[in-house]
């Protein structure tokens, strides 16, 4: 007998306390060993238009409704009686004529009316707004997986509508809808035979899933809470599962899933090759920290899979092998390269290069392309640098670095480009490394060392290389060419369009933050046209103070109000530009009477605390709510910022970064968005709409 859960059952379930679910755990469980025990007390829904709906009783209050047929139990939903009884009246199971797809399906007359134009009593002319899908056929709609009972509705629809509308149908058919509604050509139906199992096609495979033993479902039901964080789309797979002739690269924009495509295809690549490990990557700590909660979520249970999958910081992970190979490094810090480069400034005469300048041109040039002679540095074409510089320039320029790198050599000191550099020689020398494979995350922010280093260990290696990234996330690197580097993701490259993370509102407002197309440094273009939300939720609350203090009140307030919504303190953020707003940050969190946690590399969410954060390192976390504040008018884009600038060329790059960073924090926000700044508030305030 086949055994499956659907999404609505796990949905169901994490909204009971702790105690009703692990009763309900307990006969989930007896329901799998022996659906047929006499323990198991099963009563026929009479009322249910689905003849095969049966409620299994799991103490005095909590029903479990179950889908019961001669070859199969489902478990569909959980709650109190009448609440799961009535749940189960409005329901019903069964396969969609047209897509051969099993669907759980909303019964339309149960429903209470939907807000859409009648055709008995039209809307008046004068505030008519066109129909989206009026002039689609019945068999068109259905063949996106429209339940044939709620075409009419569906034709009935208009752009205020459409989101009344869509929670009532599968989610095959809001995504369908969401894209022609946008002008995107929806992927044709892939046709299927009369005798196919319906459960086994790919969108019923993404409510309805099988266990076929009891530690399956032991693990489909210790996170239910969390499957959100770790769900595949039945249209990433193909991503996961490709074969790749070289390095292969996903993109798309905040809430697409890319962190999730890389996370199924690490797994993918350990089941696949149970004789290799498998690095998971990105570019800092805290990122790959919660990279590990994650892959905890999705094999924690699986001990043979998870513990060949190393989860680290590419940073810490050449840290690790240098060590291994050289000792350990001695690694220079940011203020040490500071004071040698200020130390050998002094000792040229007549040069007029900033502290700024010299650090910049030293960290993205001499330093990221290990630059160890004049005529290379004379040569160079200084890549992501646009500020030009003659001739006697660079020479000043060069004694100064040369200066500096004689120093930090005296010291005994290496920069993580040296690192970097040593290692790919060392590996293309032949050394071999601890993994077959590598998987990187937020792959736009990784340095020129760090590309070149893993061209290195790619190199040859067809399916060694995936990354997954935004350039319209890039906040900490230069743009460079990866194919320059070895790099080559060119047809194999490939943008993920479905938000599951963000609602359409929020989605589509901070998108007015970023051009439509964004192509890499290769002419590798990203398009964020054509991306969809597959939820609704409220719109962005946009305002602007007087000052500060009424600022603090006003978000004081709306953290209050998300409170007593339902929302638990720790998914909740309020995120700054910088360490120089955080005041303002801790003041508005005191006015609404909660406690806060100031994030940092070391210091993570936690519970009933607000979570506190600037820019950079909210990057890839994610919250119900989100506040971002002190978005004033030199405070983003950042004055010192602008005002260091030395070519009116690099202007464009810093309100690009600045641009990027305001869309990072508001795509945290998953259901609510508060953007708040002092008059005169940011520039960029404007491109949502005020």
């Amino acid at each position: 007998m086949d055994f499956r859960i659907a999404d609505t059952f796990t949905d169901s379930l994490a909204r009971l306390t702790g105690q009703e679910q692990k009763a309900v755990k307990t006969t989930a469980f007896d329901l799998q060993m022996n659906p047929a025990s006499p323990g198991l007390s099963f009563h026929k829904l009479d009322r249910a238009k689905d003849a095969n709906f049966w409620s299994v009783r799991v103490n005095a209050d909590i029903r479990l409704i179950v889908h019961r047929t001669a070859s199969s139990i489902l478990l569909a939903y959980v709650d109190h009686h009448d609440d799961a009884y009535k749940w189960a009246e409005r329901r019903k199971i069964e396969r969609h004529p047209t897509t051969g797809a099993m669907q759980l399906v909303e019964v339309r007359e149960r429903v209470e009316e939907i807000a859409v134009p009648s055709p008995e009593a039209p809307a008046p002319k004068a505030a008519a707004k066109p129909l989206l899908f009026d002039n689609l056929r019945k068999l068109e709609l259905m063949s996106f997986g429209v339940p044939e009972e709620w075409v009419d509705d569906v034709r009935r629809v208009d752009e205020d509508t459409l989101f009344d509308l869509l929670p009532h149908l599968p989610q095959e058919a809001q995504e369908a809808l969401l894209k022609l509604a946008v002008g995107e050509e929806p992927a044709k139906p892939v046709p299927v035979s009369p005798e196919a199992d319906p459960f086994a096609h790919p969108d019923a495979q993404r409510r309805f899933r099988v266990f076929t033993n009891v530690e399956e479902l032991e693990r489909a039901l210790d996170y239910p809470w969390e499957k959100w964080a770790v769900f595949l789309h039945p249209a990433q797979q193909e991503q996961v599962d490709r074969s790749y002739s070289g390095p292969a690269r996903v993109s798309g924009s905040a809430g697409t899933g890319k962190t999730i495509v890389a996370l199924h295809r690490a797994v993918h690549l350990a089941r696949a090759n149970p004789g290799d490990r498998v690095l998971l990557t990105t570019f800092s700590k805290p990122l790959a920290n919660g990279l590990k909660t994650k892959l905890d979520h999705l094999v924690g249970n699986e001990p043979a899979i998870r513990d060949r999958i190393e989860v680290q910081s590419i940073t810490g992970f050449g840290y690790d092998l240098y060590t291994r190979l050289f000792g350990q490094p001695n690694i220079a810090s940011n203020t040490l390269i500071s004071s040698s480069l200020a130390k050998a400034a002094e000792q040229v005469i007549d040069q007029q290069f900033s502290a700024h300048f010299l650090m910049d041109e030293w960290a993205e040039v001499v330093d990221a392309w290990q630059l160890r002679t004049w005529d290379d540095y004379r040569d160079v074409s200084r890549l992501g640098r646009k500020t030009r510089i003659g001739g006697r320039q660079r020479e000043a320029l060069w004694s100064i670095f040369e200066r500096t790198r004689a120093d930090l050599a005296a010291r005994k000191a290496i920069t993580w480009a040296d690192l970097f550099w040593r290692l790919t020689d060392r590996i293309s020398q032949g050394e071999p490394t601890p993994f077959a494979f590598i998987v990187v995350d937020e792959a736009q922010d990784i340095s020129v060392p760090e590309a070149r280093f893993l061209a290195g260990i790619g190199k040859d290696r067809a399916e060694c290389l995936f990354f997954a990234g935004d350039l319209g996330q890039r906040i900490f690197q230069q743009p460079f060419s990866w194919k320059s580097l070895g790099l080559d993701v060119r047809g194999r490259s490939s943008t993920l369009r479905i938000n599951y993370r963000t609602s359409h509102q929020i989605r589509s407002r901070a998108d007015r933050l970023l051009p439509g197309s964004i192509a890499d440094v290769d002419g590798i273009a990203e398009s964020r046209r054509g991306a969809v939300s597959v939820f609704n939720g409220t719109d962005p609350d946009i305002r602007t103070f007087a000052d500060e203090a009424e600022e603090q009140v006003a978000v004081g307030e709306w953290i209050a109000a998300r409170i007593a919504e339902g929302c638990a303190a720790e998914e909740i953020a309020v995120i700054v530009r910088s360490d120089g707003e955080m005041k303002r940050a801790r003041s508005a969190v005191k006015s609404a009477g909660v406690s806060a946690v100031e994030l940092s590399e070391k210091v993570q969410v936690e519970a009933g605390k607000v979570a506190l954060s600037t820019m950079h390192l909210a990057k890839g976390m994610e919250f119900r709510a989100v506040a971002v504040i002190a978005c004033d008018d030199e405070v983003i884009p950042q004055q010192d910022r602008i005002e260091r600038v030395t070519d009116e060329s690099d202007l464009e790059e810093v309100y690009n970064t600045e641009r990027h960073l305001l869309y990072v924090a508001c795509t945290r926000a998953r259901d609510h968005l508060l953007v708040t700044g002092v008059e005169p508030a940011s520039e960029f305030l404007e491109d949502f709409g005020i």
